[in-house]
């Protein structure tokens, strides 16, 4: 979490509180320092529940209908007008269109075919018929040298079509002049006021120098096409929503990618993508709506402000993908470098499907509310936290991540800010605080349900400022080093039901599920750091590996916890040895041979401790 705590001379004692940026990199302990297990045996109610987010189309029932309809991709040919364009005019035999230089203005609903070239002027329509506007672009290029060169002034629906196998354009003024100075539209490349539709097998492309790309003031549809949009703010927004069926998608832009933005109406301003292949650089963020981004499937090559490598400004947003109100992904395949979060809510993420590639100068994943994981495949390869939430809860899917600070982060958004969370760890004076409330009744929650989560971090592993519920999966933590950072780090209980817990880390913090749990559970403390690398496995008295496993970082205490320990039942404890079998995360599945002994003992309560660890000696402020 990103703490601020105060570090403070006390009596000439050290009074550190959870401060995780002091580069205290010393593995060695002292004195004792306390578990963090619950007061009390019996079971904790927890106050808050698994969100239950619905599915793609669950949500998408509750939002404002879209415009389109079967009858917007089919036409009658012989009904047709040609337009042609002819440099610094055009033609056309319908009376239905009026020419005027370069400016063309189409004042009737019907199907327009145009075709050529023009050097400087515009496509109007303004038409007041019940029936749709359908422009067919048929190898069009555009170009209008003092505004924009598609401007849907008024029509029932209109509908841009792509014919296959063709090459289109549209190309604006860097400074638009407007009839009225008090008026400031169109203010994109492709304008319209009403509904739009764009469709086809064609390619388009826009280089909108002054504002937006394409734009509706209502809804716009994108049914298919290629389309390339180079865009001095936004590439392509719906006002009232933006829905994608399917295309390929190319855009550049100084502001954001995809965008809806209606503010007023909760059931507008949302984003859903059904499938398409999306490649997006953006200053600002690469997708984002004011209430809603839901996607079923995809190919998303995202990059925003830069990437990873830079850091976030609080001027600008520049996220991956970001939502007002929720994100609901079901599916489709996901490569974000984002300089902010790689995946953002201001409500409530849930992810059904799909697999994801993220980096992030900032949280991988976040939702102010809620993450609901159901299954996917989620890799975060850089992030200063990995995944952020009040409510976290994973209930399938395989998460592996890689924190500059905290792995997972349970907290709340602190009040008052426009980001970031507060927590703030256990407190207390040294060699620690309590570790553990047992009688936690707050809102915060980890929920471990199934599926696996493996954490390499610098910071605290998994940070709960609450409680932790793990009743399945399998959860796998390798760091921190520094002391005054933990492999598991909450400050209600943490109650385990089912599912493996291997936490590897330093000892001066170190925690372990609670005696609330049902399940077993061990915290070991090691005389003496270990290298990385270093193999620690748990035998039983038949000789047989219960955990064999490999940290990938120095430790000095590992927590454990698994169905395969049973009360009454006696354990030796090696490091090192020879594994055998196949290797998943660390964790080895087949027998090991050799090693030293460690330490023997006998599960006879629902915690062991096994050694004495806690808080090593002050390192150096940065």
């Amino acid at each position: 979490m990103k703490k601020t705590a105060l570090c403070a001379l006390v009596s000439g004692m050290l009074m550190l509180s959870a401060c995780n940026r002091l580069p205290l990199n010393i593995l060695g302990g002292a004195a004792p320092v306390a578990q963090g297990t619950p007061t009390t045996s019996e079971a904790v109610k927890a106050t808050a529940v698994s969100v239950n987010v619905s599915s793609v189309k669950e949500t998408l029932d509750t939002k404002s209908k879209t415009h389109e309809t079967p009858a917007d991709a089919t036409w009658n040919n012989s009904t047709e007008t040609l337009i042609e364009l002819k440099g610094a005019s055009a033609a056309s035999g319908n009376a239905a269109v009026k020419i005027n230089g370069g400016v063309v203005s189409i004042g009737a609903a019907g199907s327009y075919r145009i075709r050529g070239k023009l050097d400087d002027g515009q496509i109007v329509v303004n038409s007041a018929d019940k029936e749709s506007v359908r422009l067919i672009f048929d190898g069009a290029d555009i170009t209008n040298r003092k505004g924009a060169p598609i401007v849907i002034e008024k029509a029932s629906k209109a509908i841009l079509v792509l014919a296959d196998n063709t090459q289109n354009s549209v190309t604006d003024a860097a400074k638009y002049v407007f009839a009225d100075p008090k008026v400031d539209e169109p203010n994109a490349a492709i304008f319209s006021k009403s509904d739009l539709t764009i469709d086809g097998n064609g390619v388009l492309t826009v280089k909108a120098n002054f504002n937006d790309g394409i734009a509706s003031k209502d809804g716009l549809v994108i049914m298919r096409g290629v389309l390339n949009v180079n865009a001095a703010d936004d590439a392509i927004r719906g006002k009232n929503y933006l829905v994608i069926h399917d295309g390929t998608f190319n855009l550049t832009s100084k502001g954001d990618g995809l965008k809806s933005d209606h503010e007023e109406d909760a059931k507008k301003g949302y984003i859903l993508i059904d499938n398409g292949t999306f490649s997006i650089t953006t200053s600002g963020d690469a997708i984002q709506a004011h209430t809603d981004v839901l996607v079923k499937n995809g190919k998303f090559t995202l990059a925003s402000g830069g990437g990873s490598a830079v850091r976030p400004n609080d001027s600008v947003s520049t996220k991956g993908v970001k939502s007002g109100v929720s994100m609901v992904i079901d599916g489709g395949t996901f490569a974000i470098n984002a300089s902010d979060d790689a995946v953002h809510t201001n409500g409530t993420l849930t992810i059904n499907g799909g697999t994801f590639e993220l980096a992030s100068g900032d949280d991988a994943v976040h939702a102010d509310k809620a993450i609901t994981i159901n299954n996917g495949k989620i890799l975060i390869m850089r992030s200063y936290e990995g995944i952020e939430s009040s409510v976290i809860t994973v209930n399938n899917g395989d998460i592996n991540l890689t924190a500059q600070d905290d792995g997972v982060n349970v907290a709340t958004k602190a009040i008052g800010t426009t980001g970031g969370m507060f927590g703030g760890g256990r407190g207390g004076p040294p060699p620690g605080g309590p570790g553990g409330n047992a009688n936690y009744t707050g809102s915060n929650y980890l929920f471990m349900n199934g599926g696996r989560m493996v954490v390499n971090t610098t910071g605290d592993g998994v940070d709960v400022n609450g409680a932790i519920e793990m009743t399945g999966g399998t959860i796998i933590v390798n760091g921190p080093t520094e002391q005054m950072n933990g492999a598991l780090d909450y400050d209600g209980f943490f109650r385990i039901k089912g599912g493996t817990l291997v936490a590897a880390g330093s000892s001066g913090m170190a925690q372990t599920p609670g005696a609330v749990s049902t399940q077993p559970a061990l915290l070991i403390y090691f005389t003496a750091a270990q290298p990385a690398g270093t193999l620690v496995s748990i035998r039983n008295k038949s000789g047989e590996s219960i955990i064999t496993f490999k940290p990938t970082k120095a430790y000095q205490s590992l927590a454990f916890s698994s169905s395969a320990l049973t009360k009454g039942s006696s354990y030796d404890i090696y490091l090192g040895g020879t594994p055998s079998g196949n290797e998943v995360n660390g964790i080895y599945t087949g027998a090991i041979s050799g090693g030293t002994l460690f330490q023997s003992f006998t599960v006879n309560d629902t915690v062991t401790t096994i050694g004495t660890g806690g808080r090593g000696p002050r390192g150096p402020r940065p």
